[in-house]
C-alpha cells in the first residue's frame, strides 16, 4: 500500500455530513451524531470557572459544537450488528483526521471491526471554525507573541490551544474529564445495544495515539461503571507520565502554555491550592493525579498496568521528542517490559509526523513502517 496515495484517495472520502463507500476495501464511513448526556451538568458547571480570552471571550459552555458534533465509523461491509469495535483516540491539538484515516482503514481491514474515530473535547470539529481558520488565527499569533516577551513556537495553528491554556491551565483538565464522560457515554451506549451499529455488550478496545493514550490509561485506570474491566489498549507515540511530555512545538504549544500548564498540574493541582469547589476528588481525578507524576500514587498506577499488562501494549519511537521512551516507561513501572517497544525508522520522522509521506523521503520506507506497526496494533486489537 502507498501511503501517500491512500491518504489522498480517503482524504477525498471522508465526510462528516454523508456516507461514503471504500469500494476496494469492502467498507463504508458512516458519520453518527453525538450529544453529550453523561456527566453534561458537572461539566457545564466546570467550564463556567474557566474565564475567555481575547481569541474567544466567551466562556467554554457556551460553544456549542463541543456538546454536539459527529464522530465517524469506519465500517466493514455485513448485514448482522457488529459485536466487536476499536476506538481511535487522537494527539493534542489536532483538527483534521486526515492522517489517521489510513490507520482507520487498516484497523478496520485487518481486524474486520469497525474503528471509531472519536473526537477529544474542543478538538477536530468540536470547535468554531474560527480557531483552525489561519487567516482569521494569524493576528491573534502576531499579538500573542507580542504579549508575551520572548516567547517560542507561537504561529497561527496553535494559537487557540495556547491562549486558552495560558488564561487557565486548569482547562487541560477540564477538557480530558469531559472528553473520558464522553467515551464512558458512548461505550454505555454501545454496549448497551442503543447505538443502530453495534450489538448489546459488544466488546470495545481501544487504539490510542498521543495525548489519547493518556486519555485511554485515565479510562481504564478509572474504569467507570466497570465498562473497561477487558478493554485492550493499544498505544503508539503515547503512555507517558505527564511530566515527562514535552508538547512544546509549533503545531500543538507554544512554551508560555506549556510551561504553565506544566507547573499547574505538577505542584498546584495535586495540592489543590487553586482547584474550584466545582471540581469533584473523586475516581476521575484520582486516576488522573496518578498519571501526573512518577511520584504520585506510584503503587495504584503501576499495580494496575502489572496486572492488565496481559491487555495493554505500547510502541514508542526513538527519537520522539514529545512522548519519550522514559516518560512511558515511568508510567508503566516494571509492567514496561511485558508492554512497551521501542522502535526506530531509517528515515527522518517526528512524534506529529511519524510516517511523513511528503517530501524526499522514500515511500517504500515509510510504507514499510507503517505496514510493521499497524500489523502489530491489529494482531493485538
Amino acid at each position: 500500500m502507498d501511503l501517500l496515495t491512500r491518504m489522498q484517495y480517503l482524504n477525498q472520502l471522508f465526510s462528516y455530513e454523508r456516507k461514503a463507500e471504500i469500494a476496494d476495501r469492502q467498507l463504508e464511513i458512516i458519520p453518527f451524531r453525538f450529544i453529550q448526556t453523561t456527566g453534561a451538568n458537572e461539566i457545564e458547571d466546570f467550564q463556567k470557572e474557566l474565564s475567555g480570552t481575547d481569541f474567544c471571550p466567551e466562556t467554554d459552555d457556551h460553544i456549542k459544537e463541543n456538546q454536539s458534533f459527529t464522530y465517524t465509523v469506519f465500517n466493514p461491509l455485513r448485514q448482522d450488528k457488529a459485536g466487536q469495535a476499536i476506538i481511535l483516540l487522537h494527539g493534542l491539538n489536532e483538527r483534521t483526521w486526515e492522517k489517521y484515516l489510513t490507520w482507520a482503514e487498516y484497523l478496520a481491514e485487518n481486524t474486520g471491526k469497525p474503528v471509531i474515530l472519536f473526537p477529544i473535547a474542543f478538538h477536530m470539529n468540536r470547535t468554531p471554525r474560527l480557531w483552525c481558520d489561519p487567516r482569521a488565527a494569524l493576528p491573534w499569533a502576531d499579538r500573542r507573541r507580542q504579549e508575551v516577551e520572548g516567547l517560542r513556537n507561537s504561529t497561527f495553528a496553535n494559537v487557540a490551544l495556547s491562549s486558552r491554556i495560558s488564561k487557565n491551565p486548569l482547562r487541560f483538565y477540564a477538557s480530558g474529564r469531559e472528553s473520558a464522560y464522553n467515551v464512558w457515554q458512548l461505550v454505555s451506549e454501545i454496549k448497551s445495544g442503543m447505538h443502530p451499529l453495534f450489538k448489546e455488550g459488544t466488546d470495545i478496545n481501544i487504539f490510542a495515539y498521543s495525548i489519547g493514550a493518556f486519555l485511554a490509561q485515565i479510562l481504564l485506570l478509572a474504569n467507570p461503571d466497570e465498562l473497561f474491566t477487558d478493554t485492550r489498549l493499544f498505544m503508539f507515540c503515547g503512555g507517558s507520565i505527564f511530566s515527562k511530555m514535552d508538547g512544546r512545538a509549533r503545531d500543538i504549544m507554544d512554551q508560555d502554555a506549556f510551561d504553565r500548564m506544566e507547573h499547574y498540574f505538577t505542584h498546584s493541582f495535586i495540592e489543590r491550592t487553586t482547584v474550584p469547589h466545582t471540581f469533584k476528588n473523586d475516581f476521575l481525578e484520582h486516576a488522573f493525579k496518578s498519571m501526573i507524576r512518577p511520584d504520585v500514587l506510584p503503587d495504584f498506577r503501576e499495580r494496575f498496568f502489572e496486572r492488565a499488562c496481559d491487555r495493554v501494549r505500547a510502541i514508542s519511537l526513538k527519537k520522539d521528542a514529545v512522548i519519550p521512551t522514559v516518560g512511558i516507561l515511568s508510567a508503566l513501572g516494571e509492567a514496561s517490559k511485558k508492554i512497551l517497544k521501542e522502535m526506530d525508522f531509517p528515515f527522518l520522522y517526528s512524534h506529529q509526523v511519524p510516517f511523513p509521506v511528503r517530501g524526499k523521503i522514500e515511500a517504500e520506507q515509510v510504507n514499510k513502517a507503517f505496514t510493521s506497526v499497524f500489523n502489530q496494533a491489529a494482531s493485538f486489537l
